[in-house]
């Protein structure tokens, strides 16, 4: 699995230097409505999942 940068070695997320990337303006406005089978939020509560740790990559992106 690729090393995200953004992960500790336990998984969570962390701060991550970009002092040296230049400075831009942004702006970002999200909001969602997420359904899913029970099983499938089991899995991700649980830290069960295939993939991993899928909240943990939410929480960077």
């Amino acid at each position: 699995m690729m090393k995200l940068t953004h992960l500790n070695e336990k998984g969570d997320a962390q701060m991550v230097d970009v002092s040296a990337k230049e400075i831009t303006t942004r702006v970002a406005i999200a909001s969602s409505v997420v359904s899913m089978k029970k099983e499938t939020l089991d899995l991700i509560i649980s830290g069960s999942h295939k993939k991993g740790d899928v909240l943990a990559v939410a929480r960077i992106a």
